[in-house]
């Protein structure tokens, strides 16, 4: 290949190297025949960027921590004549200034924010390790190598595979996102199978889910989600503003954004919730249509926003709430009317409480707080209020709602109230008055669980959010409630009821050598057991690094027979995982089966 062929001008961002560019012929000055991003998965780069799961082509590095590229230059680098530097540049409209137009240098006398240093020469070939600054820009930059001439300056063609993805970094003590616990960051980034927590208080379910964050495609989504929200580029490196945009683009109230609620049990010209198995399926198909998804109730709001967190590389987890309060007028209690036969006044009663409701939290410093704020912070996708204009909530710190400052933002209020509101009882008399009967202080925020890290198991997270009922609180929470005598009136009230559909669980099964490349057969099982036939039924596959979503659709299944379903695939990648199976249809809701592997390389 010629040196024309390799190099080229690129007049967009001269102005930002300060040189001149002109044509240059003579091989005794310095030019770049090759760059080396070394971007294959058992290349350092992605081993030590914890990047190797990720299904793509290019290289994905983390801030805060070098990673290396190879330039083969037309001769040998001679360190004390030549001058030549590794560009990025991010957005439309590079600037050093805004810190998308980054110049790497690689000698100490000349640096930028970024650090640069020749580790490595061989004849021709320069290794140079490269270390994005800790804060900077999140998402995926084009990388040039320019050199400076007499006649003045060469620089690579625009190469998409030289793009570099730059990530969020919880393993590097000066990203925001630092996580100092390797149980916890292997767990709440690097784990693709969750399982959400469902059902009621004394009744707990459990959903398994494919969060898929290293799928092919994924990447490249959840930078679009971003995109699609307007979001400036200078924002992007900034935990808390990527987390509370996203919080606003995961639904698509007012933006357009990924997921479409329903509640209605009318799934028509859609997905029902609960047939969703994975991310993946919903990511893709709206980065594809640029249109939101249909549908979603809560835990799969937070089981797409805990995939766009992990990707990322912001730690984060669902966490479900039981008997979950929703304080519409913002007084912090959950306020329920009685008519005078001690029933609940619908039309007039605007709080409510769900059985269960599922957020996210995502790890980070709060610079924005006093200090202790920082940690695990609540993020929620679910549109349930406005927040500065758009349904969005969070960041807000867990332990200022513990702590019952609720003052800081972002929403800390809101999500105070979900987990210690007290549920205050009136009743309403014919003329108008109403009247306090009773206050339950201990009714909602009953439990609080995530997944256990590291385990298939839960994990009570209940004190992390409220102290017991009696302990110590802040003076503010020190129930900003007048208490009133109770009347006899308080048999006549009932707890707020709970509703399940269960159904018989799909049979999942995998046959064949659990070996990276080699085909295996999953089958999944069902028999209607019910004396009617059920109608319109779909059974939807996934498995994190073995199986791409798949679907069926049956359109009758009578009373009493059966389905198999068998599937071939074909692993991807060693270690332990997981085959998921969901049945859904009008008739039968929250069927679902899983079978566990372990795939040999």
């Amino acid at each position: 290949m010629s040196n024309s062929q390799k190099t080229t001008q690129q007049p967009q961002i001269n102005a930002l190297v300060g040189l001149h560019t002109g044509n240059v012929s003579d091989d005794n000055f310095l030019d770049i025949w090759d760059v080396d991003m070394m971007k294959r998965p058992d290349e350092s780069n992605k081993i030590e960027h914890h990047t190797t799961l990720y299904h793509s082509d290019y290289l994905i590095v983390r801030r805060g921590q070098e990673f290396e590229i190879k330039i083969t230059f037309n001769r040998p680098y001679k360190p004390n004549e030549d001058k030549f530097a590794v560009e990025f540049v991010i957005g439309s409209s590079p600037a050093i200034s805004k810190g998308t137009y980054v110049p790497v240098f690689p000698k100490k006398e000349k640096q930028s924010s970024w650090r640069g240093r020749i580790k490595e020469t061989s004849d021709n070939i320069v290794t140079m390790g490269l270390t994005p600054i800790a804060d900077c820009i999140v998402g995926k930059y084009n990388m040039y190598v320019a050199v400076q001439t007499p006649f003045g300056t060469r620089r690579t063609r625009k190469d998409d595979s030289r793009a570099v993805y730059i990530l969020f970094n919880p393993w590097a003590a000066d990203d925001a996102v630092f996580l100092d616990d390797e149980k916890e960051r292997q767990e709440c980034v690097m784990n693709e199978v969750g399982i959400i927590y469902h059902g009621a208080y004394d009744d707990i379910s459990e959903r398994d889910w494919n969060y898929g964050q290293f799928n092919f495609g994924v990447l490249d989504a959840c930078l679009l989600v971003m995109d699609r929200s307007e979001m400036p580029i200078t924002n992007r490196g900034d935990p808390i503003k990527v987390t509370r945009k996203a919080s606003a683009m995961i639904n698509s109230r007012d933006d357009d954004g990924v997921l479409v609620g329903n509640w209605s049990g009318d799934y028509t010209y859609g997905v029902a919730p609960t047939s969703w198995t994975g991310s993946t399926d919903i990511l893709l198909t709206y980065a594809s249509t640029k249109m939101p998804v249909c549908y979603a109730q809560c835990w799969v709001y937070a089981a797409v926003f805990n995939t766009f967190l992990r990707c990322l590389g912001i730690p984060s987890r669902v966490v479900t709430n039981y008997f979950s309060a929703h304080d519409n007028d913002g007084n912090l209690r959950t306020d329920i009317i009685l008519d005078e036969n001690g029933r609940v006044d619908r039309n007039r009663t605007r709080d409510s409480i769900w059985n269960y409701h599922c957020w996210n939290e995502c790890y980070m410093s709060r610079p924005d707080l006093p200090q202790g704020f920082g940690g695990w912070q609540v993020v929620d996708a679910t549109p349930q209020e406005t927040s500065d204009g758009m349904y969005r909530c969070g960041p807000a710190s867990v332990q200022a709602i513990k702590h019952g400052d609720i003052c800081y933002p972002f929403d800390a209020a809101f999500v105070f109230a979900e987990v210690n509101s007290d549920v205050v009882y009136y009743s309403r008399k014919k003329d108008g008055t109403m009247q306090l009967i009773k206050v339950n202080r201990t009714h909602v925020g009953r439990m609080v669980l995530t997944k256990a890290a590291g385990e298939v198991t839960r994990r009570d997270i209940t004190d992390n959010y409220k102290f017991s009922e009696g302990q110590y609180l802040n003076s503010f929470n020190s129930k900003f409630i007048v208490v009133c005598k109770l009347l006899c009136l308080i048999e006549k009230l009932s707890n707020v009821f709970k509703v399940r559909v269960s159904g018989t669980l799909v049979i999942t099964s995998v046959t064949g050598n659990a070996i990276v490349n080699e085909e295996m057969i999953a089958r999944v099982e069902f028999t209607n057991p019910f004396t009617h036939t059920l109608k319109d039924v779909e059974v939807r596959m996934d498995g994190p690094g073995v199986m791409e979503h798949k679907k069926r659709l049956y359109s009758l299944i009578p009373g009493g027979t059966s389905l198999t379903w068998t599937e071939m695939f074909t692993p991807q990648r060693a270690g332990k995982t997981r085959v998921f199976a969901t049945l859904d249809c009008p008739g039968l809701r929250q069927v679902s089966g899983q079978a566990s592997i372990n795939v040999k390389p």
